[in-house]
């Protein structure tokens, strides 16, 4: 489980461990929520990979310029792109445990991610909803929302299943993937959370 990670100059570091735990779940399977209770209840830092992208476009830099015509010619943003944004944060938290959210994407991420980085998650926490429960989820929660009609909730669903499926299923085949039954109350599902976070409750900020 000895994952090498860098010092300030993107080199990598022996002497520092990163505890990396990346966090996956369809649209409204509740990942939110559960992310911020953990980081809360045992001392990890939530990184959300879009959460950086968007501040990267934000910040005006010439990176976030790049990422945006990116993302309005409809293309994808480059796995290494965004892994660099996330190695900065992760330098800059100093912190040395990290959720991961909505990054791998797909296979192509994970193994970009690993390459890059030469950090192999610890496990992958996979929120696991039916397509049901997220529609349901989903439209009583944001009726602000435009992108949330059913049709484009259905397409954001078999988006999800067809890219991060190939990725739970690497880490499953290396019995990494802890799964949480997301259709229950938000309480329940956190006490599915404790239990898998326990190991860690030791070193909690």
């Amino acid at each position: 489980m000895g994952s090498a990670a860098m010092d300030v100059n993107g080199n990598f570091a022996a002497d520092k461990k990163f505890v990396v735990v990346f966090v996956l779940g369809g649209p409204g399977s509740g990942k939110g929520t559960q992310c911020a209770n953990i980081v809360q209840y045992f001392g990890f830092t939530h990184l959300s990979a879009g959460d950086l992208l968007r501040a990267e476009i934000k910040s005006g830099s010439e990176n976030g310029t790049m990422i945006q015509n990116m993302i309005k010619e409809g293309k994808i943003v480059p796995s290494e792109v965004t892994i660099k944004l996330l190695q900065q944060a992760m330098l800059e938290s100093g912190n040395d445990k990290f959720l991961i959210d909505g990054f791998p994407r797909n296979e192509e991420n994970r193994a970009a991610f690993e390459h890059v980085t030469k950090i192999e998650p610890e496990f992958v926490l996979f929120f696991d909803c039916s397509e049901e429960e997220m529609e349901r989820r989903l439209l009583s929660r944001n009726q602000g929302r435009v992108d949330d009609n059913i049709e484009t909730i259905r397409k954001r669903f078999r988006v999800f299943v067809e890219s991060s499926i190939p990725v739970i299923e690497h880490y499953e085949a290396k019995e990494k993937v802890s799964k949480i039954d997301a259709g229950k109350s938000v309480d329940e599902v956190f006490e599915d959370v404790k239990a898998i976070f326990s190991p860690y409750s030791a070193q909690a900020a």
